[in-house]
């Protein structure tokens, strides 16, 4: 195989200098070797023989781990015009330890979310690892290979490649089974993610790494994965494994490159000064000319880092950010791109690297508590265009000029499908942050009227800061087309025969349209017209965009003109769930906040979907059919003027406010939580720390080693006790647990000092003082450090131990530690729970002992709220239930929000039925909301609610701890499954991990 891998790569090089590479007067249709139901060229992705259009969003099942969930996320991308998404896997969610993968337990088993896309109408691209990045601990490293026994990873290393060969062999058998050519939704499938490189910089191989890439594209072909293996690189100047870019072995079939113009992070400082290109169209002419530009990543949002704000950066990146450079794909001729992230989630568990805490919201269109508002409306209103404008997926650029607007500082990118002279100018300002307002005409040249100014009745183009508008031409929809429109298409749909095309404006704004061939007939059947103007065989409307819709009746077509403000509730739900969606099985819905599927039935249109307030349902149904159903429920229907069917959607009997009043957190019990202060403790079944040596890079500084991972701990907090016996007045401790980690250190039960973190420093050194605790005379003392980690790094830099670096006693008398012991999470690699997997919790007493857990019995605890805290420098933990009764019907967004006293330095956990779904670090972290969804929370019945109370002062700590609504919705969707093979409960088991 690998002879015939570098065979291939030699004829690549040969066919490339024949044909010259970008001198094509014919370019290329390509496709694996394997199979030609998925094809591809300069163009686009050609699937099932169709150009596709490949708009997909991330999501990624392990950071929502419930299945039940999937299918309100992936219904909610459907309806805004994606037709895929992109799904991550995650070693160390699957493989607890190098012995066990477990592909079956809970949300381990993601198969259901590729079946649910199937049933919906999206493709997949699956990206299975071995390494993902994602800002999650290790960049999904199975945790056992960041001890270095593994060697350095992502390389040919025997010891690597036996360590991923098993989760690869099952991630490709998953793959294999539900590809396109099985009758799956996979379509494109990554085995490694923005690796450099192919070549070192003196253009030789870096055989290490070719070889990994040619070992991990044979494991996928062997398990008759024949679908394209895509590669994506992280900037533009990792030119790797193209075949057109300096072919050579390991090259994948498709390249892609992965972009986030306004800064991957919150923190725009992690980006540099700099600012980011978004020449797209130049680098894959010059890496991949004869490919489809590929964006396998494009920014959706941006990750919330330590220290960030609450609730993100929407700002930074919303909709004016997707007004410009989501419309700038198109304008860089860009055909397959994938919004990263389209759902971000929550970082729950262990899941979090120490780039960011429990928050994955990602300021993405999907928020993490799976509402949608503006930014998920204003990608829907692109999306949709994406899907409706069929010329686009073929199309020659002519870079962006100023040269053909009428106005300084503002131009277009032309674009235009070579076989139909369909026209699409992309127009911005010249300054892509420019935020001005400014009004123009284009110079546009038409196929069937020769060149033009447009608008040419009606009022300027106007352009509002930071946006961006696609005004096409000799656009077809039906059997009709567009010489021009200024208004931009937001769909079009094919009823009785009858095309039905939607433009939108910004609300005040002018439009201008052009129809080919004009119409005897032309009738404002709803709303307000405009100026009608015959200008040879051809038909122009000039008007102004008025608040309401309005609705216009020619020959054998329907023009709707929507303001922005109901384009957001405009739908366009499809008949069938082929995600290459056709206009005549589109049907056009107006007024819901959610529209999730649409169908037919006798003289019955059935809607599902959700609303928040009283709404009006409007359908553009066949004549045929005279009544609207809603989530089941027929409603009294009425049809209009124009032919659609009208209903009204009462107010939901359930809102915010009045859910919020009954929801209460009371009857706390409490419980002190750190006996292994105690030199009296009994750690006898703890491990050991006695090894001399490490596998690890990095060496330590003292001896024994005491790294966690080199123990079998790898996640949440570990506690280290070190005896000693005789004199010492101190000690000096360096302690690693990552970004923003700290931690806290008694002898024999006295608290002596904390680090309480910085976003700076991922680990943090003191020199602690025995001055204000108590030593033992004669006998061992006990030192007791608890370190809280805060995930591993990313890239080679997984490898970055964690545990305690350094440990020496100051001592007049040689005094040194005799004794380490370590406790992490419950069974360590062992991996009791398989259900939330050893992910899930760390090695607090509280945990390994099951507090967080729903059935341990707390009846003999006292009762105390985390409101009132506690006293001194200690770890203590709160428990309470908590039953809520959302009515059915409903679908509801819950939060929970943590706060303490200004000043307050401590860290605390919270846990929902027994998922740590918050980390509160109040001298650190940016986060105090956490919501919390369905599965993991009980709606329809009793929580388990718990909290880990670390003070990391002397004086104490308070945590106040409430519920929060975010919004209700009346939904077709159900919360209210049962979820209890989720949320395993309490065993005698647990006794054994004091």
């Amino acid at each position: 195989m690998r002879l015939l891998v570098l065979l291939a790569s030699l004829l690549n090089v040969f066919l490339l200098s024949v044909r010259g590479q970008t001198n094509l007067t014919q370019w290329p249709v390509h496709n694996t070797g394997f199979t030609d139901a998925i094809q591809w060229d300069h163009y686009s992705i050609i699937i099932g023989g169709v150009r596709t259009f490949l708009w997909s969003g991330e999501i990624h099942y392990w950071r929502i781990p419930v299945p039940e969930v999937w299918r309100d996320l992936l219904e909610k991308i459907k309806a805004a015009g994606f037709n895929g998404i992109s799904v991550y896997a995650h070693w160390a969610f699957h493989a607890p330890n190098n012995k066990t993968l477990d592909f079956t337990s809970g949300a381990r088993n993601f198969e259901p979310i590729l079946d649910i896309a199937k049933e919906v109408g999206l493709f997949v691209t699956m990206r299975g690892g071995p390494y993902v990045n994602a800002e999650t601990t290790a960049g999904g490293f199975a945790l056992w290979t960041t001890t270095g026994a593994y060697g350095p990873l992502r390389n040919n290393d025997p010891r690597y490649t036996a360590a991923w060969t098993p989760f690869m062999d099952e991630i490709n058998r998953i793959t294999a089974k539900h590809q396109l050519t099985n009758g799956g939704p996979i379509v494109l499938t990554q085995i490694e993610n923005e690796i450099c490189c192919q070549r070192n910089s003196d253009g030789s191989l870096d055989t290490p790494v070719v070889d990994y890439m040619i070992d991990l594209q044979e494991n996928a072909r062997a398990h008759d994965v024949v679908i394209p293996i895509i590669t994506n690189a992280p900037n533009f100047n990792t030119r790797s494994w193209s075949t057109d870019y300096l072919p050579g072995p390991g090259e994948q079939d498709i390249y892609g490159l992965d972009s986030y113009p306004l800064c991957w992070s919150c923190n725009l400082a992690e980006c540099g000064s700099g600012s980011a290109s978004t020449a797209y169209a130049d680098h894959f002419d010059l890496v991949s000319p004869t490919q489809p530009s590929f964006l396998p990543e494009f920014q959706g949002g941006s990750y919330n880092p330590w220290g960030g704000p609450q609730g993100g950066c929407p700002d930074n990146i919303g909709t004016n950010f997707v007004s410009m450079y989501y419309r700038h794909l198109a304008a860089e001729r860009v055909t397959a791109a994938n919004l990263y992230m389209l759902f971000g989630g929550q970082n729950w568990g262990g899941l979090a690297t120490n780039l960011v805490s429990t928050s994955y919201d990602y300021s993405a269109p999907i928020q993490e508590s799976r509402i949608i508002a503006d930014k998920f409306y204003e990608t829907k209103l692109i999306g949709l265009f994406f899907r409706a404008a069929q010329d686009l997926v073929m199309t020659d650029r002519t870079p962006f000029s100023t040269a053909v607007a009428t106005t300084p500082n503002v131009g277009a990118t032309v674009l235009r499908n070579p076989e139909t002279q369909a026209g699409f100018y992309v127009a911005r300002q010249s300054d892509m942050k420019a935020t001005t307002t400014v009004d123009f005409k284009l110079n546009i040249a038409t196929k069937t009227t020769g060149n033009l100014t447009v608008p040419v009745f009606g009022n300027a183009i106007r352009l509002v800061g930071v946006q961006s508008k696609i005004i096409v031409s000799d656009f077809r929809f039906g059997n009709n087309t567009l010489v021009y429109s200024t208004a931009e298409v937001l769909s079009h749909s094919v009823v009785d025969g009858q095309s039905i095309l939607a433009l939108w404006l910004p609300d005040g704004e002018f439009g201008e349209f052009s129809i080919l061939g004009g119409s005897k007939k032309r009738e404002v059947i709803s709303g307000t017209g405009g100026g009608f103007h015959q200008v040879g065989d051809n038909l122009v409307l000039s008007y102004k965009q008025q608040t309401t819709q309005s609705v216009l009746q020619f020959d054998n077509f329907r023009v709707l003109l929507l303001p922005r403000s109901l384009a957001y509730t405009f739908w366009a739900p499809t008949l069938t769930n082929d995600p290459i969606v056709t206009p005549e099985t589109v049907v056009f819905v107006n007024g819901p906040y959610l529209v999730r599927s649409l169908a037919l039935n006798g003289s019955l249109v059935a809607v599902t979907g959700d609303i928040a307030n009283a709404a009006t349902l409007e359908v553009f149904a066949p004549t045929t059919y005279t009544s609207l159903q809603w989530n089941g429920k027929t409603l009294a229907t009425h049809k209009t003027s124009y032919g659609s069917l009208k209903a009204s959607l009462p107010k939901p009997g359930l809102d915010a406010a009045t859910l919020q009043k009954s929801l209460t957190l009371s009857g706390w019990k409490f419980s002190v939580a750190l006996p292994e202060a105690d030199a009296e403790y009994d750690d006898s079944k703890w491990v050991i720390a006695d090894h001399l040596t490490t596998p690890n890079p990095t060496q330590p500084l003292t001896l024994p080693v005491l790294y966690a991972d080199d123990y079998g701990f790898h996640t949440g907090v570990q506690i280290f006790r070190g005896r000693f016996a005789g004199e010492a007045t101190g000690a000096n401790l360096t302690v690693q647990g990552g970004t923003a980690s700290g931690w806290s250190a008694w002898l024999n039960s006295d608290y002596i000092g904390s680090f309480p973190g910085i976003v700076s420093a991922a680990s943090g050194a003191l020199a602690l003082s025995f001055e204000n605790a108590t030593l033992v005379s004669s006998g061992e003392n006990v030192l007791t450090v608890v370190m809280d980690h805060s995930g591993h790094d990313q890239r080679d830099a997984a490898l970055n131990p964690r545990g305690i670096l350094g440990a020496t006693l100051l001592s007049t008398s040689n005094t040194t530690f005799t004794k380490w012991t370590i406790a992490g999470n419950a069974g360590g690699e062992s991996n009791i729970d398989p259900i939330r997997g050893v992910i899930a919790e760390g090695g607090l007493h509280a945990e390994r002992l099951g507090w967080h857990l729903p059935g341990f019995d707390d009846s003999l605890w006292a009762t105390r709220s985390p409101s009132d805290g506690i006293d001194n420098g200690t770890i203590a933990f709160f428990r309470t239930t908590s039953r809520l009764d959302v009515p059915i019907g409903y679908d509801v967004s819950l939060e929970f929000i943590l706060n303490s006293p200004p000043g307050s330095v401590l860290r605390a956990q919270l846990y929902v039925n027994g998922y740590q779904y918050g980390k509160f670090v109040p001298q650190i972290g940016h986060q105090i909301a956490f919501p919390v969804p369905p599965g993991i929370l009980n709606v329809r019945g009793e929580n388990t609610i718990g909290l880990s109370l670390w003070s990391q002062t002397a004086e104490g700590a308070q945590v106040d701890v409430q519920w929060n609504v975010l919004g209700v919705y009346e939904s077709a969707w159900d919360p209210g499954f049962d979820a209890s093979a989720l949320q395993p409960g309490w065993t005698a088991e647990r006794l054994q991990f004091a």
